[in-house]
């Protein structure tokens, strides 16, 4: 895709309408978590409101305090909630701004508003958008300022879902100078060294169409490239904050694998100290196995990649796209290049036995990744929002209850107890270690006795902690989940 493509600047005409909207805070841009990174998109539409004239205040709660008279004074507020925690703690946030400021309009944004529309539009919002938000936040902010009820592509009339917004935009430089400091949120852990560590996105949407995956219903397998130079200048302005390491956010970083060697060969020659990670498919590792050495040279420390399961039944099941086979081969793509593998795993399912589970562990344990799997992934359960493409599958009645529209996802119950059991079990002793900081062979150990323990079977004897490929997998301060 081209680095200049995009047929829409911002609209600045002026209404001639002196509300308030326009005045500095009359907008209020509001993020509550984005998995410990500076948020990109809170960054983003500052910078395409102040484009088109307004001037709105930022606030990331996950860091900083949101103050009542920044509710107060807020004609208009859009909340960011790209995924599940961030719209359990997003409504929250607007139940308070009813609360202090109940003629604010209040408007969610992201992939998990989009899907949750109709429960939020009842709720909390005046409106709701999906996709590419940038466009129609603009002109319902607009529309908001006129008093005008004109429906807008990708936000519709007053109070209704309308299709996500699936359109290319002309993107502007992200401008994060309303945001908290670097030092607040992630850091690289790496051979003992903390290194503050930022973010940044080369494309939005995927390719893929995986079952399970909040992306799908949204983007429905399209992608859009953002513009090479937006890209690193928006990198750059986070190296001058102080920045040693990059996190490429993207679902899925090799989309589009030339775009992303041209981003990161262009890094490297400016910043030959600065390292990466991204995120990319197994099978794209595989497809694109000629590449990892390179990308090595340039700074990528390790990938992390939604192995998911290593149960053909469930990976069928999630239209996952590889196979057990395919993991081990990605693995030793990487571990020929100097590379971490970080997997992301989804244990339980409807379709997950006790079995497979434990084999998982045994997985993890044989292939050395017990350091390079954050304890979290070993306790998630699948989430199936409304919307999500699994209820689409033939099979769906068979598994899938009713919507709890408060917990943002439909009811299932495994049809064997035990594995439900375990779940619950694997989230204790998760968030126990967690609270402690606990060593991961620790808590591994804790986590493979009680899946044994489950199975009514006593674990094999382990053999002596394997030898690390590295001191230790270098990794982010902040566990990797949604």
């Amino acid at each position: 895709m081209p680095d200049d493509a995009g047929a829409y600047a911002p609209d600045t005409r002026q209404t001639g309408r002196a509300t308030g909207f326009r005045e500095p805070g009359g907008a209020l841009l509001i993020s509550t978590y984005e998995l410990g990174h500076q948020p990109l998109n809170l960054a983003f539409p500052y910078s395409y409101l102040q484009q088109a004239g307004f001037q709105p205040a930022a606030v990331d709660t996950s860091v900083e305090e949101l103050h009542d008279e920044t509710i107060r004074r807020a004609r208009f507020v859009a909340i960011s909630v790209p995924m599940h925690t961030a719209l359990r703690l997003g409504e929250a946030v607007a139940r308070r701004i009813r609360s202090l400021n109940p003629d604010a309009f209040v408007c969610f944004y992201g992939l998990y508003a989009w899907m949750n529309a109709d429960y939020l539009l009842r709720e909390f919002a005046d409106a709701v958008i999906g996709g590419e938000y940038e466009q129609p936040l603009l002109r319902l902010i607009q529309r908001t300022e006129e008093g005008s009820n004109e429906a807008i592509d990708g936000v519709g009339e007053p109070g209704r879902k309308a299709d996500p917004s699936i359109i290319r935009i002309r993107y502007p430089e992200p401008d994060r100078s309303a945001l908290p400091a670097m030092h607040h949120y992630a850091h690289l852990l790496i051979d003992g060294a903390t290194i503050p560590a930022g973010y940044a996105e080369t494309t939005r949407g995927c390719a893929h169409t995986c079952l399970h995956c909040p992306v799908v219903p949204v983007y429905n397998g399209r992608f859009f490239a953002v513009p090479r130079n937006v890209v690193l200048d928006d990198i750059r302005q986070q190296v001058s904050a102080g920045v040693g390491h990059i996190t490429f956010g993207d679902p899925d970083f090799l989309n589009g694998p030339t775009h992303a060697l041209r981003i990161c060969r262009a890094l490297n020659d400016e910043f030959p100290h600065l390292t990466f990670d991204f995120t990319t498919r197994i099978e794209h590792i595989i497809e694109n196995r000629d590449h990892f050495r390179e990308f090595a040279d340039l700074g990528c420390v390790f990938v992390i990649s939604a192995v998911e399961s290593i149960s053909q039944t469930v990976l069928e099941k999630i239209d996952k796209g590889h196979t057990k086979a395919d993991v081990v081969e990605a693995l030793r793509i990487l571990d020929d290049a100097g590379i971490a593998m970080r997997p992301s795993l989804l244990p339980f399912t409807p379709w997950t036995t006790l079995y497979d589970y434990i084999e998982l562990l045994e997985f993890a344990e044989q292939h050395v990744l017990i350091e390079n799997i954050d304890p979290v992934h070993f306790s998630i359960r699948l989430l199936v929002p409304p919307g999500s493409a699994l209820l689409n599958e033939p099979d769906a009645n068979e598994w899938a209850g009713p919507l709890d529209e408060a917990a943002y996802s439909h009811t299932w119950e495994h049809p064997d107890p035990r594995v439900d059991q375990l779940q619950r079990e694997i989230a204790r002793i998760v968030e126990a270690a967690e609270s402690c900081e606990a060593d991961p062979f620790d808590t591994f150990d804790e986590i493979r006795h009680a899946a044994y323990r489950m199975a009514d079977e006593n674990p094999p004897q382990r053999p002596e902690r394997p030898r690390r490929r590295w001191r230790r997998p270098p990794r982010l301060t902040e566990s990797w989940f949604c």
